[in-house]
């Protein structure tokens, strides 16, 4: 199965946020910050990202083949709701599933009736189209984001803003994700 970012993410940490955790005053650095936010931010996020699943909420698109099961699991959770579902028939014309008979159980896509509604198969690759939005949403009173994710993110920012570049000065050691970070990050981990 592959997945594709349709909608980007949503931010996961304001600027404010990062120059609090960086003592700065003053606005003369707020775009390297913001970089530095995406950056780190985008090293752990999403389909291309460290941790396996989605941080700011975005809308996602799976592609499967017909070979799918009683249910197909959806990556990069935490899965919030699903936007549409459609699969080509074999006349390779698009069909839209009406969302009321598929039934989303966590991370878990299944059929609410018996079968799915694609019951011809279709001879084209990845015929099944899956959008959903996946991440922890924002409630306006502050994200559901662990609390564990978001101080590495603000000490990969840290981290980034003290050294600039790839190697330590006086040393030819490249600079890793910490420890610490990576500790944080760990138990969040998913993988496929």
């Amino acid at each position: 199965m592959r997945v594709f970012v349709v909608t980007p993410p949503e931010p996961v940490v304001s600027l404010a946020d990062a120059k609090r955790h960086l003592r700065v005053d003053g606005n003369d650095e707020d775009a390297l910050i913001e970089a530095m936010i995406a950056a780190a931010t985008g090293h752990i996020d999403g389909p291309d990202g460290w941790l396996g699943r989605a941080l700011g909420v975005q809308i996602l698109e799976a592609r499967t083949d017909f070979s799918c099961g009683s249910s197909i699991r959806l990556p990069f959770r935490p899965v919030v709701e699903l936007v549409s579902v459609s699969w080509f028939d074999r006349g390779n014309v698009e069909q839209m599933v009406d969302l009321e008979d598929l039934e989303l159980l966590g991370s878990d896509l299944i059929a609410a009736g018996t079968a799915w509604p694609w019951s011809a198969g279709s001879t084209r690759r990845e015929a099944i189209r899956i959008r959903y939005r996946a991440g922890y949403p924002n409630y306006g009173n502050g994200s559901t984001l662990p609390a564990p994710i978001r101080a590495a993110i603000l000490l990969m920012v840290g981290d980034l803003y003290r050294n600039r570049d790839t190697t330590a000065v006086g040393t030819i050691s490249k600079i890793d994700m910490s420890t610490t970070v990576e500790n944080l990050l760990a138990p969040f981990r998913v993988f496929a």
